[in-house]
């Protein structure tokens, strides 16, 4: 199985095909877009790995913008004590969801693309008569 070290909001995310992952917020993004992340620090497999210095040219990660939202609200209590002082503030971060599609190597080969889902419908037989008690 493939995977790719990427960097996106200050942070560094190890990433594999069909993963869903949270990220910080992407701004002016919309949901259903396609989005490539080209700052790749190493991608590879069991066998080989390819580490950049700091980043591999040409490699990049294809994803899909699953969502954007807010996290759930953390508390921020501050309280003096024999002040009669205190403070109470919130705070709701955003982040963007997100499905990652296709990993790319360096001359452009895919490395690993996700499975696609397909939703299944199931239809009920119904029949005529039904028994009442």
């Amino acid at each position: 199985m493939s995977y790719a070290v990427i960097q996106t909001g200050g942070k560094q995310y190890k990433v594999k095909s069909g993963e869903i992952l949270k990220i910080e917020k992407l701004p002016e993004s919309k949901p259903e877009t396609k989005i490539e992340f080209k700052e790749i620090l190493a991608y590879g497999d069991d066998k080989i790995i390819e580490v950049g210095a700091p980043t591999v040219s040409g490699a990049k990660v294809e994803a899909e913008l699953v969502k954007n939202s807010k996290n759930r609200t953390i508390l921020i209590f501050k309280k003096r004590r024999r002040h009669n002082s205190r403070r109470k503030n919130g705070h709701r971060q955003e982040y963007s969801m997100i499905r990652i599609n296709k990993i790319f190597s360096k001359d452009g080969k895919i490395l690993s693309e996700a499975e696609k889902k397909v939703a299944s419908v199931k239809k009920k037989v119904v029949t005529g008569k039904e028994e009442k008690k």
